[in-house]
């Protein structure tokens, strides 16, 4: 479908495609990364403290008590972090204040599917660096002296959606080899078993850091997403903030962001749980004979020995188990799988006995 009334942004563009969030009873649904067990108790009824008359005042556009209480978490000033309305956001201003330079900007070719949306929608050239031959990120594929000039570089830590964790002394190899160019770590998923590029942060003032309260912190339905990095960096994003919108957090966002950090003791229990839960469903899923990438998030990427990735993914789905299928070459044969609770890995197990047994 096209408009004469479309701008001609919108006419070229490929919009990205969130994963399916279907309306139904009884599904399993383990195809979102979402967290299986829910935020803690303690931002429920910090939420609940904000549903009173201050609703009708606008909430604080600095978000000065979340980053003042982030910023003591992870060690660093409020002046060093930037919060927005869902990672997805964080990114959006990244894109725009940070990476725009007129110069090519690096990342994976497999790797987190919003970035090329990004790049069409703001004019971005990009140029995709392939993963090795299991799908790992090569440092020096982004540190050699023969690349061209770039306006910056993002990817993945753990890498989606593979999972694979690229170790912190390699990523301190990209960022020193481009001291004026701005290294973005996406970590989305770092809770789960991979080293934060947080530390970095004191010796190098072109890394960022993103990282979402979606996933270990269960608050994908809050959207809160927040970047780190020097003051310098923070302030472009703040200038993109004020001249979008200045109150990207409501005032229930605000109160559960906060709460969701000062429950570090909900936090951890659930992280390793869910890392628990992942080594348990690797075991169970190679003895079926799937090959598993090592995976440092909340999913597994899978691939069978025998069967087709998409006549498993249908077939799933079929018994009610969504798990994600990407169409794309190279890991067209890989089923994404989010951890979920032991009684949904254990309906996962046993529809893929049913598939597998005919």
């Amino acid at each position: 479908m096209n408009s004469p009334l479309w701008s001609s942004i919108v006419k070229t563009l490929t919009p990205y495609v969130p994963g399916e969030q279907p309306v139904g009873v009884g599904l399993v649904k383990l195809n979102t990364n979402e967290n299986p067990y829910g935020p803690s108790p303690k931002v429920i009824a910090a939420m609940a403290g904000v549903l009173d008359d201050t609703l009708r005042l606008y909430p604080d556009p600095t978000a000065r008590q979340l980053r003042q209480t982030i910023a003591t978490y992870y060690h660093l000033t409020p002046e060093q972090v930037f919060v927005g309305n869902g990672s997805d956001e964080v990114l959006a201003f990244v894109f725009q204040g940070l990476l725009a330079h007129g110069k090519p900007i690096l990342f994976p070719d497999i790797s987190y599917s919003f970035y090329p949306v990004y790049c069409q929608l703001y004019g971005i050239e990009y140029q995709t660096i392939p993963l090795d031959e299991h799908l790992n990120i090569q440092a020096i594929d982004y540190s050699s002296p023969q690349l061209p000039p770039i306006g910056g570089i993002i990817f993945p830590n753990p890498n989606a959606p593979t999972g694979r964790v690229l170790p912190l002394d390699e990523i301190e190899k990209i960022i020193k080899a481009h001291p004026n160019t701005v290294v973005v770590v996406d970590e989305a998923y770092i809770d789960f078993g991979g080293e934060t590029a947080i530390p970095l942060i004191a010796r190098y003032s072109n890394v960022l850091i993103t990282q979402s309260l979606s996933k270990s912190r269960a608050l994908a339905g809050l959207r809160v997403g927040l970047a780190l990095g020097h003051p310098m960096l923070i302030e472009a994003l703040v200038r993109i903030k004020d001249s979008f919108n200045s109150y990207p957090l409501d005032r229930l966002a605000l109160a559960g962001a906060k709460a969701a950090f000062e429950d570090n003791e909900y936090f951890s229990s659930t992280c390793a749980q869910i890392i628990q839960d992942r080594a348990l469903l690797t075991h169970a899923l190679s003895q079926r004979g799937f090959d598993i990438l090592p995976s440092g998030a909340n999913f597994v990427f899978v691939t069978h020995k025998h069967q087709s990735g998409l006549a498993l993914y249908q077939g799933l789905r079929a018994q009610n188990v969504i798990v994600r299928h990407f169409n794309k070459p190279r890991i067209n044969q890989y089923l994404r799988i989010t951890i979920g609770t032991p009684a949904e890995n254990a309906a996962l197990l046993a529809a893929l006995d049913v598939l597998l047994a005919t």
